[in-house]
This record gives C-alpha cells, structure tokens and sequence, in this order.
C-alpha cells in the first residue's frame, strides 16, 4: 500500500483510469464481435452500416492512449478486410 498522500492519490487515480480504460476496451471488442456476427450471418450491409461508429470508436481509444496506435491501425484494417470479404 502508498504511505504517501502523493502515492495514494496517484493510487485512487490509477484505478479510476483501469476501470475507465478496461470499459473503453470492451466495447469496442463487443462492437468488432458484433460486426464479426453480422458478416457471417449474411448480414452485411448492416455490418457496413456500423463500421464507421467501430472506426471511429478505435480511433478515440487510441487517441486517449487507451490502445497504441499500431494496434488501432491494425485493428481498422482487419475490420475493413473482414467488410470486403
């Protein structure tokens, strides 16, 4: 445990942004299965229809730090290769 005023701050603040950052993470993986479903139930013109919000939902991530942004990068590209398909 910090025995620091300074460190238990930092501490209080650390798990705020887990927790924040843990729920950014999912929902974006829960909107990637989404997408995932939709295309191979023969679904996909929604699946194009959600794909900007999933787009744009990676780049705020990243944008925040929350993911690097490679990983972002690769994640857009294997979305839009799984919409070509």
């Amino acid at each position: 445990m910090p025995v620091t005023k300074s460190a238990i701050k930092n501490l209080r603040k650390s798990r705020k942004n887990a927790i924040r950052n843990k729920t950014f993470k999912s929902r974006v993986k829960d909107q990637v299965k989404e997408i995932q479903k939709l295309i191979t139930g023969g679904n996909a013109a929604e699946a194009k229809k959600l794909a900007p919000k999933v787009a744009s939902m990676i780049d705020r991530s990243a944008k925040k730090n929350i993911i690097h942004a490679n990983k972002a990068a690769r994640q857009k590209s294997a979305l839009a290769k799984m919409l070509a398909k």
